[in-house]
């Protein structure tokens, strides 16, 4: 499953909520990524994930596969939003 997430966070994706990103994502079995434009990083990675610095306001595509990839997109949702 994809779905596409614009990022509310003030200070967008920095290395504060790469770490919880990854901690989240560590969580599920599912196989999951991060894309922006080109860029395609597995979520499960902490140096991959360094690499996705994305400001407030862009849109990013978090991919899921497994069986709880509906549940981990939900979860990664929540960070990218602060909600």
């Amino acid at each position: 499953m994809e779905k596409e997430v614009v990022v509310t966070l003030e200070d967008g994706i920095n290395a504060d909520v790469v770490s919880l990103l990854v901690q989240t994502a560590c969580r599920f079995d599912s196989r999951l990524y991060l894309q922006e434009g080109e860029r395609k990083v597995n979520m499960k990675s902490i140096m991959g994930m360094m690499n996705m610095a994305v400001n407030s306001g862009k849109a990013v595509t978090v991919i899921a596969d497994g069986a709880d990839a509906a549940e981990a997109v939900s979860q990664i949702e929540k960070v990218l939003t602060g909600k």
